[in-house]
């Protein structure tokens, strides 16, 4: 198995953070109760290159803080690098899509060629070791919009810390990683 493939089969299928959720809620702190719903969707991608090697993933995210949920999804693309390493490049959301429409069911076939890097978004770069993948990156997305992205993927949970700054100040995010723990496996399209 491909170091790609072992991130994968880490990365698919349905999490939320309940417990965390719960124990937050127990001890008064503020914290969001999020789901994620990860699936490889190669699958409906079409014309990708002959030797593709990587595999687009669709985040499908939700966010329930004071009784109302939003919907966050994310088209990346993960890639193992020469040093055994594996890349997360960030997608444009594809055209015709909106937050709430973008997700794995909803999606159409999408041309490869019509697929577009976000500019903002810094590659992050993850290494595995004992059996667990950790990494991330920090994007300037104006000179004064800091988005820091830490993760840490393990067959236990998968831990997610992202914050905005502005001039330096905090403006999204929490203290503690958000803590995601597996619901089921999903449905993973093929890469």
């Amino acid at each position: 198995m491909t170091n790609l493939e072992s991130m994968m089969q880490l990365l698919c299928g349905r999490f939320d953070n309940r417990q965390q959720y719960e124990a937050m809620q127990a001890a008064g702190k503020p914290f969001p109760y999020a789901e994620h719903v990860n699936t490889v969707c190669n699958d409906k991608i079409r014309n990708l290159p002959t030797d593709f090697a990587g595999a687009f993933l669709l985040e499908e995210s939700y966010y329930t803080t004071d009784g109302k949920t939003h919907a966050s999804p994310h088209l990346f693309l993960f890639t193992e690098e020469a040093d055994g390493s594996v890349k997360l490049s960030s997608y444009e959301m594809p055209q015709g899509y909106t937050a709430e429409t973008l997700t794995y069911d909803r999606l159409d076939a999408v041309d490869y060629a019509s697929l577009v890097p976000s500019a903002k978004f810094t590659p992050a770069i993850y290494h595995r070791k004992d059996g667990v993948w950790e990494g991330g990156s920090v994007s300037m997305f104006t000179p004064v919009l800091k988005f820091t992205l830490w993760e840490r993927f393990s067959e236990a949970e998968l831990e997610v810390q992202e914050t905005m700054e502005v001039n330096g100040k905090r403006t999204f995010g929490y203290d503690a990683p958000i803590r995601y723990q597996r619901k089921d496996c999903g449905e993973a399209g093929s890469f």
